[in-house]
């Protein structure tokens, strides 16, 4: 089959690929997950030809081990995530965690930069949410079977700076890895044609956007409120304690409106503008972006780094500008439908969205930088709203409110819908491209196996010994 043909030659390197590609996905797994206990008895069921040993070391990759016990944590997380482990043997873990340690041990030789500062932000976002799941952090504790929570945090500490290391060794291997459009065509003609993929239905969707106007005297109003903070701050009260309680930011007012960056965090620019401004210490005055208004208080100003807080207030939306943003939009519906003007002309003289105005308010998928939307793997919000039109259809007047109760008003069409389909070179070479990238990576990441593990020192003992690796990890 063509899938197995372009990922993998083994069950093995599905495993390696798997949790290779999970390291640029948008979220992280914690190690060792919380696990439901029932999850430990279906290991213990799918292993009954095993025989129960004592735990101890398995298997040593240069200054890094594995234990026996290391096998069945990585199978709980696995099955915690729902994945099924029934077909996964423990010499095809074995493998699995002997990349792992590799990507490490080689990371460090290389001298790949992994800050304490990194880990312990990593870890304490991870203890949150862990702490949220279970209930406290004695809980947490508790579980892992730890003495202290001193004793907890070293142990985690480890295990997520063994992870931060192995994501960057793989960064490296594949960050330089290139690919041509002779690749890509080259790539596509040695796919037999019954083994072409099939790719599902995908839309090309536009909006045309009008946002309600806030008038002069709302401004002030939250203008003021802002400066209000601002003398309360100055005279004692505390800023964290402000954002928590008042901040329309989602993403910051939890941890009392917090945020590190430097100049290439993708801030807004008048944002990074104010923010680069200021000594430690220091609270801005307000000022606007796209968003609202806000403050910014320096706390801590590390070379190019800043650690800052900010609160956000956005303007009240007057139900006179919310009703005046209606009319208009109404309006320019019906004058598409007239006729009078197209979609992408109307996107492009009347619609107040600055990102998507100057391409006729076509949306780009931000996954793949593309204009097609997978069904199947669209936003809920989106899917639900054009799920069935038809090419050309436009909705009515669609009101939109953010996480921070920003109010706009949309229409939305389908521009393009390509129904399933057998892969075409033509229609399909940005996905084409991706799949021939990936299977050069794989092969980039495989060589790189073979070079390193003949220069690492590697031990793996007893019944392992006998494992049918895929990477020569015996050094036969």
């Amino acid at each position: 089959m063509f899938s197995k043909s372009i990922v993998m030659k083994s069950i093995n390197f599905t495993i390696a690929l798997t949790f290779f590609l999970s390291l640029f996905s948008s979220s992280i797994t914690v190690a060792q997950e919380i696990i439901k206990e029932n999850a430990v008895d279906t290991i213990k069921k799918s292993n009954t030809t095993q025989k129960q040993k004592v735990d101890g070391v398995i298997s040593k990759v240069g200054d890094y081990i594995i234990l026996d016990s290391d096998i069945d944590k990585s199978y709980l997380e696995i099955s915690s995530q729902g994945g099924s482990v029934k077909d996964i043997t423990r010499c095809q873990m074995l493998g699995k965690l002997l990349e792992d340690k590799l990507y490490a041990h080689q990371a460090v030789q290389d001298s790949l930069k992994v800050t304490d500062s990194e880990v312990k932000s990593m870890m304490e976002e991870r203890l949150n949410y862990m702490v949220e799941q279970i209930g406290s952090m004695d809980k947490v504790v508790q579980y892992y079977k730890k003495n202290s929570e001193e004793d907890f945090r070293s142990y985690f500490f480890d295990i997520l700076k063994e992870q931060k290391l192995t994501s960057e060794m793989q960064k490296k291997i594949v960050d330089d890895v290139q690919i041509t459009p002779e690749e890509v065509r080259n790539f596509f003609k040695k796919i037999p044609t019954a083994d072409l993929p099939m790719f599902g239905v995908e839309l090309e969707v536009a909006q045309i956007v009008v946002t309600p106007k806030v008038s002069d005297e709302e401004k002030q109003k939250v203008i003021d409120k802002l400066n209000e903070f601002k003398k309360e701050i100055q005279e004692g009260s505390s800023f964290s304690t402000k954002a928590v309680l008042y901040s329309q930011d989602p993403g910051s007012r939890a941890t009392g409106g917090f945020y590190k960056m430097n100049r290439k965090t993708p801030f807004v620019k008048e944002f990074k503008d104010v923010a680069f401004s200021l000594a430690e210490g220091e609270i801005s005055a307000p000022f606007e972006t796209d968003f609202g208004f806000h403050i910014i208080y320096i706390e801590k100003i590390k070379g190019q780094e800043v650690e800052l807080r900010h609160i956000l207030l956005t303007p009240t939306i007057s139900e006179t500008s919310l009703k005046e943003a209606k009319e208009k939009i109404t309006l320019i519906r019906k004058r598409i439908g007239d006729k009078e003007l197209t979609f992408a002309d109307a996107a492009r003289s009347l619609s107040d969205e600055k990102e998507t105005k100057a391409n006729g308010g076509a949306l780009i998928n931000p996954k793949t930088q593309d204009t097609r939307f997978e069904l199947t793997k669209m936003d809920p919000s989106l899917y639900s709203q054009v799920s069935n039109f038809k090419e050309g259809e436009i909705s009515f007047p669609i009101i939109d409110e953010d996480q921070s109760g920003k109010k706009k008003y949309k229409l939305i069409t389908v521009t393009n819908r390509i129904d399933e389909h057998v892969a075409d070179y033509a229609k399909d070479y940005i996905k084409i491209k991706e799949l021939a990238l990936k299977e050069k990576q794989i092969k980039t990441i495989g060589k790189w196996f073979d070079e390193k593990i003949k220069e690492t020192y590697i031990k793996i003992i007893g019944e392992y010994r006998d494992c049918n690796f895929t990477n020569n990890w015996l050094k036969k």
